[in-house]
C-alpha cells in the first residue's frame, strides 16, 4: 500500500514545486521526488549507523548525477551509458554539499551519503536550482541528526527585475546570477557571477532569494512532521574526558596564544604548533596514548582555535602579525616564460599562481555534451593544486572536485571581460606553486595578468580577494579579516572570495559556519573587500595597465569576417573543394560556421602574409560583381564562338569572339588567347534573369583610328538554345522562316 505525502511551494510567478515521499526508494534513510514542470528529482539520504573507528569530521558525500533519458539523449561514447561525473554535476554537488555540511552536529561522525538524481527535464527550468531542495527534505523525512532545514534557490537579475530559478533561456539575458543557500534564520552558502555590480546590488539578490527560501525551509519541516520524524536517532561518536580537555587546555593554551601573537611564517607557525602538543604527550605513557591520542587531538585543536580567535577579538593581532584590514605583500612579474602566448607569476604573501595563456582557433574549442548542456567553450580556465604547493610529500593523483571549484570560480570572475567577438580560444592554465589562504583568487589576479601580457584585449583587469571573520554571541563582536590565511579559514567563521573590476563585481563565493551572520556583517565584509580589490588591483595595473597592442612572434593570428550564409556553400565548395584548395595555396586554417543567420569564418595562420592571401581569396568568393569594373580573369575554356574567363573567384563570364578585338576574328586563337592564360577583362552586362556575366576585353584597347562601327545583327527568334542557328536567315532556300508550322496528325 502507497500513502505518498505530498507538498507544495508556490513560486509567486505560476510555477509550483511538488515535494513528495513515501513512494519511491523507501529503504532509503529519507528520500523524497521535488518537480517543478517537467523536471523531477529524485534525493535519498543513507547512514551508517556507527563511526568508523578513529574518525572526528563528518564524513559527508554528496552526489548529483543527470540521466541522459531525463532529456531523450542517448549518451555519447563507445558505451553508450553514463560514466565520470561531468563538471557541471561536480560543482552542483560542491553546491549542495558546503549548505549541508556546516549544519551536521559537531560530535556526530556516521558516513553519511547523499545521492540526487535528475530523472526528468524538459530542458527548460534548471535543476541545480532545485537539487539543494531536495537533499535536505530528503534529510527531513530521515532520522538523521541534522540541523535544518536549508535550501538552495538561485536569483537572476534580468531587464532590472530579479526572478526565482530562472529558465536557461532567461539566464542569458541576466546582469546577475546567484546560487544562495540558507537556512529559516541564516545565509549558509553564495555562489554567483555578476556583470560589475555594485555591492548593494548582490546584498539586495540575497536578500530576495532568503525570503523564497523561508518559504521552502517552512515546508520541510511540515513534511518531517506529517512524516513523524522530527525526533532525530540516538548516536555515541565521541568519548570525551572533561578532565582531559581541561589539562590540555591548561598546560597548552598559554603557549598557543604566545605563538599566535608573535607573527611567524607558515611552516614556522606549524612546527611551533605541533612541537607543543607532541610535549603535552610526552607527559602520559604509551598505554595511555592509545586510549587518549584522539581526544588530544580534538581538544588540541580547539585550543589553538580559541588562541586565535581571542588574539584577533581582544588585540587585533592575526596569526602573521597584521591588522585585520591589512593585505599581505604582493609582487608580480609577466611575460616569465618564453613558450606560452602569455604568462604571469603573481605572489601574495605565501601563496603563488603561476598562470599561462594558450591562445587557439576554433579547431581547438572544448566540445561540451552534458546532458542538458551540449555546446562549444571558448574560453577555459583551468586550475591545478599539487601537494608540494602546501609542503606536502603525496603524488599527484590528477584534478579533484576542489580544483574542479575554484578553477570555475576563477573562470566566472574573468569570463565576462572577454569580448563575445573575440576570434581566439582562450585557455587559461593556474599552477598553484605555494598555498596560504585564496589561491584561486591568485588566479584570478595571475589570469588577468597573463591575458593582458599575451596580447588579449580585456575590458578591464579583474583582481580578486578573500575576506573571513571571527565572531562570537551571534555576531555581538566580530572581526571582518582582509586577505585570509589558510589557519584563519579553518579555524574562523567565513570565507568570502569577491572579485571584480574598479567599476563592481563579477564573481562571488561564500562559506558561512556560524549562525547569525547578520546583513550588517555582510554589508562590513563587502565594504572592507572593496578596499583589498582595489589595492590589489593597482598592484596589477602597475605592472601593466593595458593589454599588450600585439600578440606574442609566436602565437597564432586569426582574422575573421562575416557573410551572408547564401555564400557559405560557394566558399566550401563542392566536397570542400573550394576552401581546402584556398587552404592548400596559401597555407592558412579556415573554418566557417552559419551563427544567427550569417556566415562567420575566422582564417588563421602562422604569419601575416598567409592570412591576408587566404583572405583575399574568400573575399573574391563573396564579392558582388559590378558593371563596369575591371578584372584580371583566367581563361577556363575555349569555345568557337567564344572563351568564358573566370573574371573572380568561382564567377565565370562568356568573353564572346566579338568582344575579344575591334578587328574581326574568325576563332578565338586567331587573338592569341587560350586556356590558361590571365587577362583583363570588363563586366559589360549582367543578364537580369539568368545572371549571367559579359565581359569584354576589346573595350580596354585602344580604338583603331578609322574604326566603324558594323551594324548590329538581327534579333535571335526566341528559340532557346537552337535562336543562334535561325538568326543566319533561315534554311538553305532562304524560306525557312517563312514557312507556315508543320501539322502532326
Amino acid at each position: 500500500m502507497v500513502n505518498p505525502i505530498n507538498k507544495t511551494i508556490d513560486l509567486g510567478d505560476g510555477r509550483m514545486i511538488t515535494v513528495e515521499t513515501g513512494k519511491l526508494a523507501k529503504q532509503a534513510d529519507g528520500a523524497v521526488t521535488v518537480r517543478m514542470g517537467n523536471t523531477v528529482l529524485l534525493a535519498t539520504v543513507t547512514a551508517a549507523k556507527d563511526a568508523n573507528p578513529g574518525v572526528d569530521f563528518m564524513p559527508l558525500q554528496v552526489e548529483y548525477k543527470e540521466k541522459f533519458s531525463a532529456y531523450g539523449r542517448f549518451p555519447g561514447g563507445f558505451m553508450k551509458r553514463e560514466g565520470k561525473a561531468s563538471d557541471y554535476e561536480i560543482l552542483t554537488s560542491r553546491l549542495v554539499d558546503r549548505a549541508l555540511r556546516p549544519l551536521f552536529p559537531d560530535n556526530y561522525h556516521a558516513e553519511v551519503f547523499v545521492n540526487i538524481i535528475l530523472f526528468s527535464s524538459d530542458g527548460n527550468d534548471m535543476p541545480d536550482a532545485l537539487a539543494g531542495l531536495a537533499a535536505s527534505a530528503a534529510l527531513a523525512v530521515s532520522d538523521i541528526p541534522f540541523n535544518g532545514p536549508i535550501s538552495e534557490v538561485r536569483v537572476a537579475r534580468i531587464d532590472g527585475k530579479f526572478v526565482l530559478n530562472p529558465t536557461f533561456s532567461e539566464l542569458e539575458k541576466a546582469d546577475i546570477d546567484i546560487m544562495v543557500g540558507a537556512t529559516i534564520d541564516n545565509i549558509m552558502m553564495v555562489e554567483g557571477e555578476m556583470n560589475e555590480v555594485q555591492e548593494a546590488e548582490m546584498l539586495e539578490a540575497i536578500k530576495v532569494a532568503h525570503e523564497a527560501i523561508k518559504i521552502q525551509c517552512q515546508v520541510q519541516l511540515e513534511l518531517s512532521e506529517a512524516c513523524g520524524k522530527l525526533t532525530k536517532r540516538e548516536y555515541d561518536h565521541e568519548i570525551n574526558d572533561d578532565e582531559l580537555r581541561k589539562d590540555v587546555r591548561e598546560k597548552c593554551y598559554d603557549k598557543v596564544y604566545a605563538i599566535a601573537i608573535s607573527g611567524s611564517s607558515k611552516h614556522e607557525r606549524s612546527d611551533a604548533f605541533s612541537k607543543i602538543v607532541e610535549e603535552y604527550k610526552t607527559t602520559f605513557t604509551e598505554e595511555e596514548l592509545k586510549e587518549k591520542a584522539e581526544m588530544i587531538g580534538r581538544y588540541y585543536h580547539d585550543v589553538e582555535k580559541e588562541a586565535m580567535r581571542r588574539a584577533i577579538l581582544d588585540e587585533g593581532k592575526r596569526l602573521d602579525g597584521r591588522k585585520t584590514m591589512e593585505i599581505r605583500p604582493i609582487w608580480c612579474e609577466i611575460d616569465y616564460l618564453p613558450g606560452p602566448h602569455g604568462s604571469a607569476v603573481f605572489t601574495r604573501g605565501e601563496t603563488q599562481s603561476l598562470t599561462t595563456v594558450t591562445l587557439g582557433t576554433k579547431a581547438d574549442e572544448k566540445m561540451v555534451d552534458d546532458v542538458l548542456n551540449h555546446g562549444k567553450e571558448r574560453f577555459l580556465l583551468h586550475y591545478n593544486f599539487p601537494p608540494f604547493s602546501t609542503g606536502e610529500a603525496k603524488p599527484s593523483r590528477g584534478i579533484g572536485r576542489r580544483e574542479v571549484g575554484h578553477g570555475n570560480l576563477a573562470h566566472r570572475a574573468l569570463k565576462r571581460m572577454i569580448p563575445a567577438d573575440y576570434p581566439y580560444v582562450i585557455r587559461v592554465v593556474s599552477d598553484i606553486l605555494e598555498s596560504n589562504g585564496s589561491s584561486s583568487m591568485a588566479t584570478v589576479c595571475a589570469g588577468t595578468l597573463a591575458l593582458m601580457d599575451a596580447g588579449v584585449k580585456m575590458k578591464k583587469p579583474v583582481s580578486g580577494i578573500a575576506m573571513g571573520l571571527i565572531s562570537e554571541n551571534k555576531g555581538s563582536k566580530f572581526a571582518v579579516l582582509s586577505d585570509i590565511l589558510g589557519d584563519e579559514d579553518h579555524l574562523g567563521d567565513m570565507d568570502f572570495k569577491v572579485t571584480g573590476t574598479k567599476d563592481g563585481i563579477t564573481a562571488t563565493q561564500m562559506d558561512i559556519k556560524v549562525d547569525g551572520l547578520s546583513y550588517e556583517i555582510l554589508e562590513k565584509a563587502l565594504a572592507q573587500a572593496k578596499e583589498g580589490r582595489m589595492h590589489i588591483l593597482g598592484k596589477l595595473t602597475a605592472m601593466i595597465a593595458e593589454p599588450r597592442e600585439d600578440l606574442k612572434p609566436h602565437a597564432p593570428r586569426i582574422e575573421s569576417l562575416t557573410v551572408g550564409k547564401e555564400y557559405i556553400g560557394a566558399i566550401i565548395g563542392p566536397g570542400g573543394k573550394i576552401i581546402q584548395g584556398i587552404q592548400e595555396k596559401t597555407g592558412a586554417i579556415i573554418s566557417i560556421e552559419e551563427v544567427d543567420g550569417v556566415g562567420r569564418i575566422e582564417v588563421s595562420g602562422t604569419n601575416k602574409e598567409t592570412i591576408d592571401a587566404a583572405m583575399r581569396a574568400i573575399k573574391a568568393i563573396v564579392a558582388v560583381p559590378e558593371i563596369g569594373e575591371t578584372y584580371e580573369g583566367k581563361i577556363s575554356s575555349v569555345m568557337p564562338y567564344g572563351a568564358f574567363v573566370e573574371f573572380m573567384s568561382g564567377k565565370d563570364g562568356l568573353l564572346h569572339i566579338s568582344e575579344i578585338d575591334w578587328k574581326r576574328l574568325e576563332t578565338v586563337e586567331q587573338a592569341g588567347l587560350k586556356e590558361g592564360d590571365t587577362i583583363q577583362v570588363k563586366l559589360v552586362d549582367i543578364d537580369p534573369k539568368t545572371g549571367k556575366f559579359k565581359l569584354s576585353r576589346k573595350v580596354l584597347l585602344p580604338k583603331p583610328e578609322g574604326y566603324e562601327e558594323r551594324p548590329p545583327r538581327a534579333e535571335r527568334s526566341d528559340r532557346g538554345d537552337r535562336g543562334d542557328r535561325n538568326d543566319r536567315g533561315g534554311d538553305r532556300n532562304g524560306q525557312r522562316n517563312n514557312r507556315p508550322p508543320r501539322r502532326y496528325e
